[in-house]
């Protein structure tokens, strides 16, 4: 993995926490998960003409795909309701890579050199040790189930992207076609069940969903590109850096809290992104 392709990937974890600190930020997580998936299409939209159409033999997988992240857009949004930034975002990204390495292998042929895989260990340690930090009840059980259940979400629609975009000959318009079929989902399902929520939304922070709704388009469209430069294994768990990034919004920006043990899963996510960077 070159240089320029390891510092995209960066810049998109970064984003990519971004984004979901502020939909758990918002009062209303279920209408901001909505309004900036639609917004995020809406901004594929004004952007597709600019950009080639995708191959005809990558149309399966973008249909696929959004279907998908139609699927991991409701269950994020009912995941934050009740769940803490700091511990659903660490186990739901954490345990993707892991679910994707042992796929690609299969699916893709792909193997990763001894360092890959000693960051892709330490990526997934880091997020063990997260959460064992929490308090151990119910609540926090219930919560690491859901976010196992969304890390296998991310790993199909990861695995479903990474073959597809290969064979869109446009990684741009094959990201902009699955944002904003996606979006057009997102936001009938909101206007048709709750249409005075998603206005209200709108009108209270109409600035939000732009941004939100800007960085998973960015993100994700930079990702997508990153896997036709470098093994979909690597990206995807050098993408979850955004890991590291999401423990500091938490802390800083949600005020929820730092221990030393989430200062020692910081550790091991930065050594897994070194290791990834190596291999």
């Amino acid at each position: 993995m070159s240089g320029d392709v390891a510092a995209a990937i960066l810049f998109a974890a970064f984003l990519h926490a971004g984004w979901n600190a502020l939909i758990k930020r918002d009062p209303d997580v279920a209408i901001a998960t909505a309004s900036m998936a639609a917004a995020a299409g809406f901004l594929a939209l004004c952007l597709l003409p600019f950009f080639p159409a995708p191959a005809p033999a990558s149309w399966p997988f973008i249909l696929g795909s959004s279907v998908v992240q139609v699927a991991y857009y409701l269950l994020i949004a009912k995941l934050y309701r009740d769940a803490d930034l700091g511990l659903a975002y660490p186990v739901m990204r954490g345990a993707a890579p892991l679910l994707v390495t042992g796929a690609s292998t299969l699916l893709f042929g792909e193997r990763l050199s001894s360092a890959g895989y000693l960051g892709v260990a330490g990526i997934c340690g880091g997020v063990l040790l997260i959460a064992a930090g929490n308090p151990v009840g119910v609540p926090a059980r219930r919560t690491a189930l859901r976010a196992l259940g969304i890390a296998a979400v991310i790993a199909l629609y990861t695995l479903i992207d990474g073959a597809g975009v290969r064979r869109s000959a446009s990684p741009a318009g094959y990201t902009l076609w699955i944002f904003f079929l996606t979006g057009l989902a997102m936001a009938a399902w909101r206007v048709v069940g709750f249409p005075h929520a998603e206005l209200q939304s709108f009108r209270r922070a109409p600035v939000v969903p732009l941004i939100g709704g800007g960085c998973t388009l960015v993100s994700y469209g930079i990702a997508l590109w990153a896997m036709t430069r470098a093994p979909v294994s690597a990206v995807a768990a050098l993408r979850e850096t955004s890991i590291l990034f999401a423990i500091l919004i938490s802390v800083f920006w949600l005020k929820e809290g730092w221990t030393w043990r989430r200062g020692g899963a910081a550790f091991l996510l930065a050594a897994g992104a070194v290791a990834i960077r190596l291999s």
